[in-house]
């Protein structure tokens, strides 16, 4: 599905539900929607008001985690390359997931090596003992989320992860984070909390990470503010929209190729050397504009 996520594509849930861990699922706007939904579908026998039945996920609380096997091959079916955020309604390393259900889920990722796939869990205790079993392909980027300093160890065990991209998404930050170890991440996302009772987001905070993170020569993404909506307070951070993302030097799958969207590209991604060359035989209307971008150093925006 299409999404208004700015640092991805689309969004692919092969499986729905979650349960909350830390402070950073308070304010969920998975559960929001998913227990809004539940509550229509409870009361109107699992109808919309326009006569349509609504879908059978609906029917069971947000709490219970629902397998759906027969959205596994969506992305197999889509031949235009996208970036999918996997899992937007649940957590793919979720305690009640089957080992071979998320090993099913990277078999897709892997057979669609057309698409670049972002996964991103709070689990990182499974992710640690998993992502060694796990034959990584070169279009899964794996990263963390975290909100305050005392979960930084989670990105001790993404950095055990083999993944092409390591990323943090530090959403909603909701305090400095001065034990954040950058080495061996390749991206960072920081943003504030939106909806009803959103908590403050300190600049200052959001500002230590960036200037770190280009310190660094870690690609940087600074998502939205806090308010109401995630664009109630745009996304301006000392007057620049910081829209970075991470280089993949030699991805192999083609992922570079994968961010072919009008969105990213109006945005100055770059692609790796490999990718650019690849592109110059492909018949697109894109091709020169990629070749000229071509920079196997950080992808970034030009102010």
């Amino acid at each position: 599905m299409s999404t208004a996520i700015e640092w991805t594509n689309e969004t692919w849930n092969p499986l729905t539900g979650c349960t909350r861990v830390t402070e950073g699922c308070d304010h969920c706007y998975a559960f929001t929607l998913h227990d809004m939904r539940h509550e229509v579908y409870t009361r109107d026998h699992g109808i919309y008001p326009n006569g349509k039945p609504m879908p059978a996920q609906y029917a069971r609380p947000f709490t219970e985690i629902q397998l759906l096997p027969e959205r596994l091959e969506q992305p197999l079916h889509i031949k235009q390359p996208k970036m999918f955020f996997v899992n937007s309604m649940s957590d793919l390393f979720h305690g009640q997931v089957p080992d071979d259900y998320i090993f099913q889920v990277f078999d897709v990722m892997r057979k669609a090596h057309w698409h670049t796939f972002q996964v991103l869990t709070k689990r990182a205790g499974r992710l640690r003992r998993l992502g060694q079993l796990i034959d990584w392909p070169a279009n899964v980027w794996m990263g963390v989320s975290l909100e305050n300093d005392v979960l930084t160890p989670r990105a001790d065990a993404l950095r055990e992860c083999p993944a092409a991209v390591r990323f943090l998404s530090c959403e909603p930050l909701l305090g400095p984070l001065p034990s954040l170890n950058l080495t061996g991440l390749h991206w960072i996302i920081t943003g504030g909390e939106s909806g009803q009772g959103a908590r403050p987001c300190d600049p200052e905070w959001v500002r230590d990470i960036r200037d770190r993170c280009v310190a660094s020569g870690v690609a940087y993404f600074h998502k939205q503010w806090s308010g109401r909506t995630p664009k109630a307070n745009g996304r301006l951070l000392d007057g620049q929209t910081w829209d970075q993302f991470p280089a993949v030097r030699g991805c192999g799958a083609g992922a570079c190729l994968n961010l072919a969207s009008p969105r990213l590209l109006a945005k100055g991604y770059r692609v790796c050397e490999g990718c650019a060359e690849a592109m110059s035989a492909m018949n697109s209307d894109n091709t020169q504009a990629f070749a000229r971008e071509a920079d196997p150093a950080l992808n970034e925006v030009t102010p």
